[in-house]
Formats: C-alpha cells, sequence, structure tokens
C-alpha cells in the first residue's frame, strides 16, 4: 500500500514538474477533460482527411493510421515541448488542395503533392529558424489580433453551422446561403446536439463539450439505425457501431515523398511544372500554413488568457517549432501538412491550461491506430454543437476592443475585413491578408504610414502576390 500510495506522489510530483498543473491554477482532473475534449472535436479528421485524399489515390486505412499517429506526435510535441494544450493534425483545406489542386488539377501523383506539402513545410521550418514567424506575429497590432481571434470564432461557429447542416450553399450567385433542411437526420442530430450542449453549458455542468458531443454521437446513432443507414451512407464506419473494436495499421504511406514512381522521386515531382510554378506552389502552401496557425495560436491563447496586452505569448517560439515541423512531417508522414488545430478551444474553454490536456489528447490519437473504428463513430453533426459554442468563446475577446483606446478607420476598417473575410470564405487565411493589406493600405492613405512595420508591410506584399496568384501564373512559362 505505501510503494503504491509512493508511486502515485511520484506521479503527481513529475507532473507537476513537466506541467505546472497547480501553479497554472488548474488541476489533473480538469487537464484530463480537456484533453479529452479536444479529441473529441478533432477525431473527425482521422475519417475526414481518410475521405479527402482517397480522392487523390491514397489508400484509406494507411491515411486513417499515419494521421492519427502523426497527431499523437504533433500533440505531444505542443505537451512536452511548449506546455500549452494545443492539438494539432492533418489540416483541412490543404488535403483539399492536394487532392483537388495538385493531383487532380497539376497532374502529380499523390507522393509528388505530399512532396510539395514537404517542401512548404522545409520552407516554414527555414522561416522559424530565421526568426521571422516570430518577428512578423509580435509586428501584428493588438486590435488585428482581436480582429483575427473574432474572425476565426465566425469561422468555426460557420463551419459548425455547415457542418451541422444548418446552413448549405445554394449554388446561385444572388443568394449563396440559405437554411438548411431542419427535418434531415444530420440537422436533427444537430439541433439536440446544441440544445443539449447549451443547456449542459447555461447549468455550469462540468464537461459539458464532452458530454454533448457523446449524447449528440448517441443521438446520430440512433437517428441513422432508423433509417437504415441511409443518414451518413456517405461515411463509413459513422454513427454505426462498429463490427471490430481494432484495426491492423497500415503505414505504407510514411515515407513515400522518397520513392521514385514514373516522374522521379515524389519530393522533387512538382519541380516538372516548371521551376516558377513550382516556387509559387510552395509559396501560397506556405503562406496559407503560416498565417493559419499564427491565427488560431493568438485566438486560443487569448482564450485561454495568456495572450500579454502587447500580443505576445510566453514559449511562442516552441509553438512554432512544433508546428513548423507538423507541417514538414506531414508531408513526409503523407497525410498532408499538420497544424495547430482551433478546435483546441474547446479544451480551453474546459479549463484546459497546460500541456498535459495535450498529453491526454495524445495519448488518444494514438490509441486510435489500433481503435480507429471506434474513433470514427463519432459524426460531424456531433461535434457541431460544440464548435458553434467554441466560435462564441472565440468571439468574445473582440467586446474589449473598446478598452484599447479610438480605434481610427484604418485599424477598424481592417479589423471588419478581418472578421468577416474568414467565414465567408472559408479560410483563416484570406482573412488575414486582406486585414493586413487593408490595415497597410489605409494607414498610408490617412497619412499614418509610420504606423505600418516593415514585416508588416512584407507580409502585405507577400499576401497581395498570394491573391494574384491566379493572374500571375499566366505570365509564368511552364
Amino acid at each position: 500500500m505505501a510503494a503504491r500510495t509512493a508511486a502515485a506522489t511520484g506521479g503527481q510530483d513529475w507532473i507537476e514538474r513537466q506541467f505546472k498543473v497547480r501553479a497554472s491554477g488548474s488541476t489533473i482532473a480538469t487537464e484530463v477533460r480537456g484533453g479529452v475534449t479536444n479529441y473529441l472535436v478533432m477525431s473527425y479528421i482521422l475519417v475526414v482527411n481518410a475521405v479527402i485524399l482517397s480522392n487523390a489515390g491514397l489508400p484509406f486505412p494507411a491515411v486513417v493510421a499515419a494521421t492519427a499517429l502523426m497527431a499523437a506526435l504533433f500533440t505531444g510535441g505542443m505537451a512536452l515541448y511548449a506546455n500549452y494544450p494545443y492539438a494539432g493534425a492533418a489540416g483541412l483545406g490543404i488535403n483539399a488542395v492536394v487532392a483537388f489542386g495538385l493531383v487532380k488539377g497539376a497532374g502529380l501523383s499523390w507522393q509528388g503533392a505530399m512532396g510539395v506539402v514537404a517542401l512548404e513545410g522545409l520552407a516554414i521550418c527555414i522561416a522559424m529558424a530565421l526568426g521571422i514567424r516570430r518577428v512578423l506575429l509580435d509586428a501584428v497590432p493588438v486590435p488585428i489580433k482581436l480582429g483575427i481571434g473574432a474572425g476565426i470564432g465566425a469561422f468555426i461557429f460557420a463551419i459548425g453551422f455547415f457542418n451541422g447542416g444548418l446552413a448549405i450553399g445554394t449554388g446561385n450567385p444572388a443568394d449563396p446561403v440559405a437554411l438548411g433542411n431542419l427535418n434531415s437526420g444530420t440537422a436533427i442530430v444537430t439541433v439536440a446536439g446544441l440544445l443539449l450542449t447549451s443547456f449542459l453549458y447555461s447549468r455550469n455542468i462540468k464537461g459539458a463539450l464532452i458530454l454533448g458531443i457523446i449524447g449528440a454521437t448517441v443521438i446520430g446513432v440512433i437517428v441513422n439505425a432508423g433509417t437504415g443507414g441511409a443518414t451518413y451512407s456517405a461515411l463509413p464506419g459513422v454513427a454505426v457501431m462498429p463490427t471490430s473494436l481494432f484495426a491492423t495499421p497500415d503505414f505504407s504511406t510514411i515515407g513515400a515523398v522518397f520513392t521514385s514512381g514514373a516522374n522521379g522521386i515524389g519530393l522533387f515531382e512538382v519541380f516538372r511544372l516548371g521551376f516558377f510554378v513550382a516556387i509559387l506552389t510552395v509559396f501560397s502552401l506556405m503562406l496559407s500554413d503560416f498565417f493559419d496557425t499564427a491565427g488560431t495560436v493568438v485566438s486560443v491563447a487569448s482564450e485561454g488568457g495568456w495572450l500579454k496586452k502587447d500580443g505576445s505569448i510566453d514559449r511562442a517560439d516552441r509553438v512554432f517549432w512544433v508546428d513548423s515541423l507538423g507541417a514538414l512531417f506531414g508531408g513526409i508522414f503523407g497525410t498532408s501538412s499538420n497544424t495547430t488545430y482551433i478546435e483546441s478551444g474547446a479544451g480551453v474553454a474546459e479549463g484546459a491550461k497546460t500541456g498535459l490536456a495535450s498529453l491526454v489528447t495524445a495519448a488518444l490519437f494514438l490509441v486510435s491506430i489500433f481503435l480507429a473504428p471506434i474513433a470514427g463513430i463519432v459524426p460531424p453533426q456531433a461535434t457541431a454543437p460544440a464548435l458553434m459554442l467554441v466560435g462564441w468563446f472565440m468571439f468574445k475577446p473582440i467586446l474589449d476592443l473598446n478598452k484599447i483606446g479610438n480605434i481610427d478607420f484604418a485599424t477598424g476598417f481592417a479589423v471588419l475585413l478581418t472578421m468577416f473575410v474568414m467565414p465567408l470564405t472559408y479560410s483563416i487565411t484570406n482573412g488575414v491578408g486582406a486585414g493586413f493589406i487593408a490595415y497597410s493600405l489605409l494607414k498610408v492613405a490617412s497619412g499614418k504610414s509610420k504606423d505600418v512595420t516593415m514585416p508588416l508591410w512584407a507580409a502585405s506584399i507577400a499576401f497581395a502576390i498570394y491573391f494574384a496568384d491566379p493572374w500571375l501564373r499566366q505570365f509564368i512559362p511552364k
């Protein structure tokens, strides 16, 4: 008995030394709850990433296994090196670029497309080593940072709203968005989950997001069974009890970028499109990856209370190093670029403050390598309510904008663009770019060009090139 007590005490001492849980004002139970919440709101990526990348010819089971392993390594790095409750995995957006832009559009093999991801990750690592990433983040004015956080909040709310089937795209330019079919099975799961989660949260029930996700998943299984499996027929393994709890992992995508194919080694295949086209392709992905993470890190830090008044956070370099390496190894592992997830805010909303939460999330992803069928049960509509609530948490800091003092037109309009372009274009990068360019140009127009720092000018010019990418390509020889 004494030995067990000593072992438990020793374990708790290690946790405190490593993560400083008590010093941060948290508890082990709170961190565990936050870590489980992050896993639940992120677990959809195991299936969704495989669904998207299978369009590029990648084997579905291999993508599931590699996605889980890479998410575990990425999030474990955040836990042990950065000591923040950030979690990460394969990023939505770039995986679609890989499947539909690089493979189906540009004609690259999937190994070549992952080579592009690895190259943009390498470019980000170089920028990190040169200190460019930290300098640029510190150069962004605090109001713009608040606008980025609010924009991401609106964006993640929109993701939940659309994923939940509460809104649909009409394809009509005059009326592009409409209310979804509220009588559909998926919408019923979303609405029931939103009512349950909102009720639990309004009653200050601990673990409201976790309980809401679990409850909505149960509802999803019932609804799916009631429709004979038709509700989730397009998503294998979702909202159904799996026939097997275990799956033998397939790691065939790992290292495939270094293999030789009909078009040469995958890592360098993009250069057969032409040197300048290759550079522009890598640059566009790098810029997207770069600022998606910057916006996410700032927004979650604001929610967690560790964003300082000057807009900086402690150990930021460690966070960005983990993220940079995630981009590089995401390509090498064949999962597409791995990035810090805005869904990390869900765990923070549950009270998580340290890397212990991320360690829990990483452990669950590691187990998912073998238990992928169980992880795949959670339908997107079960996590949609949690994302909508997290959207509110992310949006809240913008309400403090008036405390900063007088906001001039240049700053205010840049904040407005940042906030609305993100959800309207479904891109954090587009919102950040629009805000940066507007801020820089309007400051010049109002005679306050001295307010624009050189790093911000450099970023604005880079974004101008990013937005002009489709136009520039017609002048680049192939």
